[in-house]
């Protein structure tokens, strides 16, 4: 039997609270200087974060050994490293990305047609103008283009180095206006688009999972100075481990005011970071930039499940097996919701964000969730299959 003391501590090792969270333990992480020579292929280091000449990154990458290396050098900058770089002119030919933002003026010119589409996790609403699955409306319209785009040798590399291969693309375009507010400071999916609520059940280990699992990064569409208001970048902050909670603290949110870095980008720039590196879209001071960027989430391989189930079926049919369960007490309310975390959809993810909006969150809302609440309302089979059709409806591309 363990004692109060020791059973205590084990609960703090596993479990992260928003409480525990220490700002001068974060000052210690923090507060670090990149040294240019642990990188021998970033050509400069500016605030904190590395450049890289893209031109010179690719012709190093020339043969295999060379290539491991390099992908060795990415990979580490943004996991111990600052966390940041910057490719220069990873699109040597903007062409690319001029007939690119074309399509993306035409899709946004049709959602304020439609009235349609925009939003944002981190930021007021009408701050900015988004395109939700940039990545399909793009090779829909234009497929051409498309390739040229995503035929990139920078975006390609950047993504093996963190991921490694069979990585999963998706895309959505930012559009911020001049006088666009900034975002709140932030981290990125999958925990950073949960509350503190639901971060603190999640274990330790999973916070140090959380950020490779995913990649993200931003292709500059317009030359980006700083009164347009690029994104800011707090270094070496995706180290420590227990960040997803401290920016729901204002000490920490502060700290992040105080200490982050900015930099101008030009078209054809593309800026990669770890999705735990604090971070936020700046202010856009400008009078006449329309600040576009798209922003590029990549996704590992093995974020996915062996097995397709149809959970939508599953839930219609077991939704009337655990109403009478529960009306006849045979079944207790924990139990009814150990069956659902078996049966429904539990993760709000992945849904189509134009028609299943994150509405009083940063999440939608799940199948678990709704069926939860059918079963509290006491909702009729009919008005719970209705309810489920429409939102799966609702996470169609």
């Amino acid at each position: 039997m363990k004692t109060d003391n020791s059973a205590r501590q084990r609960i703090e090792r596993v479990w992260l609270t928003e409480a525990a969270c220490d700002i001068e333990a974060f000052r210690a992480e923090v507060e670090r200087r990149t040294n240019l020579a642990d990188y021998p292929y970033a050509s400069s280091c500016d605030q904190n974060v590395l450049i890289y000449n893209s031109v010179e990154l690719i012709a190093a990458c020339g043969n295999a050994e060379t290539r491991r290396a390099v992908l060795a050098e990415i990979c580490e900058a943004l996991a111990t490293g600052p966390g940041v770089a910057v490719f220069k002119r990873a699109f040597a030919d903007t062409a690319a990305v001029d007939v690119a933002s074309t399509v993306f003026d035409e899709i946004i010119e049709e959602q304020h047609r439609s009235n349609s589409g925009g939003g944002d996790h981190f930021a007021k609403p009408g701050a900015n103008d988004r395109i939700w699955n940039s990545l399909e409306k793009h090779c829909l319209k234009a497929p051409a283009n498309f390739a040229a785009y995503y035929g990139n040798a920078i975006i390609a590399l950047v993504s093996e180095a963190w991921l490694g291969p069979n990585y999963q693309m998706t895309a959505q375009v930012n559009r911020v206006n001049p006088g666009g507010a900034a975002q709140s400071a932030h981290r990125d999916y999958h925990l950073g688009f949960q509350t503190a609520a639901v971060i603190e059940q999640y274990p330790l280990h999973v916070h140090k999972l959380s950020p490779v699992l995913t990649l993200q990064g931003a292709v500059a569409h317009c030359d980006m100075p700083l009164e347009s208001g690029p994104t800011l970048f707090l270094p070496y902050s995706q180290t420590y481990v227990p960040g997803y909670l401290a920016l729901n603290r204002p000490e920490f949110r502060a700290y992040f005011d105080e200490h982050h870095v900015q930099l101008p980008l030009e078209k054809g720039d593309v800026v990669f970071f770890n999705p735990a590196l604090f971070h936020a879209a700046g202010n856009n001071r400008s009078t006449d930039i329309r600040r576009v960027a798209n922003l590029l989430q990549v996704s590992s391989a093995f974020g996915r499940a062996m097995e397709t189930v149809d959970r939508l079926t599953m839930s219609a049919t077991l939704y009337p097996a655990l109403k009478a369960l529960l009306a006849k007490g045979k079944l207790t309310e924990a139990e009814a919701a150990n069956a659902i975390a078996s049966c429904a959809e539990g993760y709000s993810f992945p849904t189509n964000l134009d028609r299943d909006p994150p509405l009083g969150g940063l999440a939608p809302k799940t199948q678990a969730q709704l069926m939860r609440e059918a079963l509290a309302a006491g909702t009729s089979e009919q008005d719970f299959q209705s309810a489920l059709d429409a939102q799966a409806k609702r996470k169609l591309s």
